[in-house]
């Protein structure tokens, strides 16, 4: 297992890639062309204490998160929040011409800004590097043009307005992100409605086995360690094409599982609320009349009797 190497500024990034010190502390634009590891840091992991956002092309290598890699001889994005492990590897030789860029910004920068706590709002920082952004040529011509705005304002002479453009200008660049990230969740359609059916079948296969008693109900970071994704780029793909998160996704299928039972046999509420994994069954009567205004008692008397 390789060892793991922490950066914890945007100088010390600089110093293992080889460029120049950095115009700012806490935030760069680096050309990603310029860019080479040395090679004392070369088989390592990493992990930055900074927000790193990049586009590139021909990279000549692979990027790998967790146990997923990922090949980035073609041109895609990517989004590493402070703390996150990632690791490198590289062909014996890179390829010609790699291109793009990295944005650094170090959360210190973002202090007493809309983007200190808005910037979790953004899930895609929590996808696996497999889970990349692949954008188009008109797309990525639009986020260029936000870097370079960026890359000018910075390079200028710093004033009082300087933070607030630029944090206004990394809002605009997230924001489009999110846009692109939608849009390649319905254009790669065949691909996430594997993942749709693959999740059912899962579901199902829990729901109607000893897993639900044994282990209550199967939690989102365990469905997507299972279809091999991780959990927030699930919940961002089941919102995106049914309208929900994955933890509402579980609590319907949840429901039907209960409402089944209610309708179809004679056992008590009580023993449904244990047989579908509530420890409790006010709690299961509870998560119910939340999730269709009715106790459980209320519905099987109203199904009985249509």
């Amino acid at each position: 297992m390789s060892s793991i190497e922490r950066v914890r500024t945007i100088s010390g990034f600089h110093k293992t890639r080889q460029l120049p010190s950095p115009e700012h502390p806490l935030i760069s634009v680096v050309d990603y062309s310029a860019v080479s590891i040395l090679p004392e840091y070369r088989d390592k992991s990493w992990v930055f204490d900074f927000y790193l956002i990049s586009l590139k092309r021909n990279i000549g290598g692979t990027i790998k998160y967790g146990q997923q890699q990922y090949d980035f001889d073609e041109g895609v994005m990517f989004f590493i929040a402070p703390g996150q492990v990632f690791s490198i590897g590289r062909h014996p030789d890179e390829l010609p011409g790699k291109s793009g860029w990295m944005l650094l910004v170090h959360p210190d920068f973002l202090w007493q800004t809309s983007l200190s706590k808005g910037i979790k709002k953004y899930d895609y920082f929590g996808y696996a590097i497999n889970e990349a952004l692949f954008v188009s040529k008109k797309e990525e011509d639009t986020l260029g043009g936000i870097i370079e705005n960026i890359r000018r304002e910075y390079h200028g002479n710093i004033d009082s307005f300087s933070q607030h453009i630029i944090i206004s200008q990394i809002e605009t660049l997230l924001n489009y992100a999110d846009r692109f990230y939608t849009r390649q969740f319905i254009t790669r359609k065949k691909a996430n409605h594997q993942i749709l059916h693959a999740l059912e079948e899962l579901l199902n296969q829990y729901l109607n086995s000893d897993d639900l008693l044994a282990k209550g109900l199967p939690t989102v970071a365990y469905l997507a360690g299972q279809l091999h994704v991780s959990p927030k780029y699930l919940s961002s793909l089941l919102r995106v094409l049914t309208g929900q998160s994955a933890q509402q996704h579980i609590h319907e299928k949840l429901v039907t599982k209960a409402k089944e039972e209610l309708s179809t046999s004679d056992r008590s509420v009580t023993e449904i609320a244990y047989a579908l994994g509530f420890e409790h069954p006010q709690s299961f009567s509870k998560f119910f009349k939340q999730k269709t205004s009715l106790s459980p008692l209320e519905f099987r008397k109203s199904f009985k009797e249509n």
